[in-house]
């Protein structure tokens, strides 16, 4: 078994003072039976109350609300995973397994992976990319998601900061170019085109010296799962042509990026603001001692330090999404 620190600072900047912030967050890992959050720490900063719940997929779900006048938020979440050994994704299934995932399909609760949803639709050109990549029902699910998993890595051209947040699925399609967060949208829409349920999944990545991953190291990262019969839900990362099994760690799942951003708020504040993220992951053999407090780097220090600076004057209220896009 491998356990994981990881750290995830997110700091928004506001040209001038904001007199509240309403923000909720998906940054605590999940547990399962393959993987198991130890310890989770969520920091923020102007000080406040932080709430807890957990939403109708099992994902852990913390909010607050900050009244008074800032001109930064800093907000921290410090976790150490444990991942499970997982059994190797065999490379075909029974001649009958599309007959054994519908009949999985009719048994279980899958509509809400298999409809379309905010990012994840069926346009006429993601209809255009089902034909160019020969996405249809054919050898078995397996197979088939393995081949669309490399060929929209062969299709997308890897470049951060190409699209935004609430980007369409068709920009990127149209473009060839994205980040991990249209890899994951487009091939949930070709899956469900062809009835596979297939989910968006959030979270992070370890990358070694020895991997040569395209996606960001120093963000979130996203990918997808599908639903197959025999195996449950397994996890594709088209963005590097992975199986996400074994340095892939999940914080939420759901129908696509607008269901499980890690950040999602308002605030109040005729303003602009500005977004820094950081993101570390460390891996170890052994667990960590869970009663320490993970360092915070010294010009992350800086970052909390200068959130609690005094504000300058107010200005008049104005209502802003505030999000992060998943590299």
């Amino acid at each position: 078994m491998n356990f994981f620190s990881i750290r995830h600072l997110t700091r928004f900047r506001y040209a001038r003072p904001i007199s509240e912030s309403i923000m909720e967050t998906r940054m605590h890992p999940r547990s399962d039976s393959s993987q198991h959050c130890l310890t989770f720490a969520l920091s923020v900063s102007p000080r406040c109350r932080v709430f807890s719940y957990r939403d109708h997929l099992g994902n852990n779900v913390q909010h607050f609300d900050i009244p008074g006048e800032h001109n930064q938020l800093v907000i921290v979440a410090e976790s150490v995973v444990e991942l499970q050994p997982a059994p190797d994704v065999p490379g075909f299934l029974a001649p009958d397994a599309w007959d054994a995932l519908d009949e999985l399909i009719a048994n279980g609760d899958y509509w809400e992976m298999l409809l379309p949803s905010t990012f994840a639709v069926e346009t006429p050109a993601v209809e255009r990319l089902a034909v160019q990549l020969e996405v249809a029902r054919r050898d078995d699910p397996l197979l088939l998601v393995r081949e669309l998993n490399q060929r929209l890595y062969d299709y997308f051209e890897y470049v951060p900061r190409s699209t935004r947040v609430d980007s369409p699925i068709d920009e990127a399609i149209v473009s060839g170019r994205g980040v991990c967060q249209d890899f994951a949208h487009a091939m949930i829409a070709l899956l469900r085109h062809v009835r596979v349920p297939a989910r968006y999944v959030s979270g992070y990545l370890y990358r070694s010296r020895e991997d040569h991953d395209r996606s960001t190291p120093d963000a979130t990262h996203a990918w997808v799962e599908a639903l197959l019969p025999h195996l449950g839900w397994v996890g594709f990362d088209p963005t590097n042509n992975l199986i996400a099994h074994h340095r892939h760690i999940r914080t939420a799942v759901g129908r696509d990026y607008a269901d499980v951003p890690p950040t999602h708020g308002i605030f109040r504040g005729k303003t602009s603001s500005e977004l820094y993220v950081a993101v570390q992951v460390e891996a170890s053999v052994q667990a960590p001692a869970l009663d320490r407090k993970l360092p915070i780097p010294e010009d992350w220090s800086v970052l909390v330090e200068r959130a609690q600076q005094p504000p300058e004057d107010p200005a008049p209220f104005l209502d802003m999404q505030q999000m992060q896009q998943q590299q």
